[in-house]
């Protein structure tokens, strides 16, 4: 199966660009967007529709415009969850996970650490309650954890470390919490297959970073440690434009 995960910076805006082309192009079985910036109370169906796929969205219901998550997918799931645990971080519109006969594939928009990391709470509390998450569900089969989850976990990570450490998806409480996670059972799938490449997905609209590619790479496709040897690609599409991120895919026979 192929799965694609794009933070696409708000739907209607990249709709406007080349969107559509590239998600045809890709030909996903199961492609993720976070970020949408979409309010439901604008249309009764989400703006991007494509046929042959199923669509599970969801948004924030506390601010207008504000995160955000889409599931595209051919299979018909068997179930459909948001949130994590007791739907806690749906207010935000940050989590979906679809069930399928044999792995749960769970999209995720993580929150931000925000400016002066007056979030940070906010954020570490989503990382705890992650794991007790996705500890319920791996009883029951592996998993597929995709999306912007906002953190630089190493120094091959992010182009300037040193000038970012303390920043926002740069901190040693982020940075620790997403090695706890990995440390649960996981894989970084593109770690896994490339462990001396530097690549990055996201790039700050200042300072020109994307042409100077002075990025992050804080998209990930992680997978249960008993699925990494069925993994096939796992690649960074640098090159496709639209968004201040960039679109990851994952092949993995599952």
């Amino acid at each position: 199966m192929k799965f694609v995960s794009f933070n696409v910076n708000g739907i209607r805006a990249i709709l406007k660009k080349d969107f559509q082309s590239d998600f045809e192009r890709f030909d996903a079985d199961v492609f993720a967007i976070q970020e949408s910036k979409y309010s439901e109370d604008l249309h009764l169906t989400f703006p991007f529709e494509p046929d042959g796929y199923e669509v599970y969205w969801t948004v924030s219901k506390v601010r207008k415009g504000y995160s955000g998550v889409t599931v595209y997918t051919r299979r018909h799931p068997l179930s459909v969850h948001y949130g994590l645990l007791d739907e806690k971080y749906d207010e935000e519109g940050r989590v979906i996970t679809l069930e399928f006969d044999s792995f749960y594939f769970v999209a995720a928009y993580v929150p931000n650490a925000g400016d002066g990391l007056k979030r940070m709470d906010f954020r570490l509390g989503y990382e705890n309650d992650l794991i007790a998450y996705l500890s319920s569900l791996e009883k029951r089969k592996p998993i597929i954890y995709a999306g912007d989850l906002n953190v630089a976990h190493k120094e091959i990570d992010i182009k300037n470390p040193k000038a970012n450490e303390g920043n926002p998806g740069y901190t040693p409480q982020e940075r620790d919490a997403f090695t706890n996670l990995l440390s649960k059972g996981y894989v970084d799938t593109f770690r896994y297959l490339h462990p001396d490449e530097v690549k990055y997905s996201w790039w700050s609209y200042r300072f020109n970073s994307r042409a100077n590619n002075a990025g992050w790479r804080i998209d990930y496709f992680l997978v249960s440690d008993c699925l990494k040897e069925k993994i096939r690609a796992a690649e960074i599409h640098n090159d496709v434009f639209g968004s201040d991120h960039c679109p990851i895919s994952l092949e993995i026979e599952i």
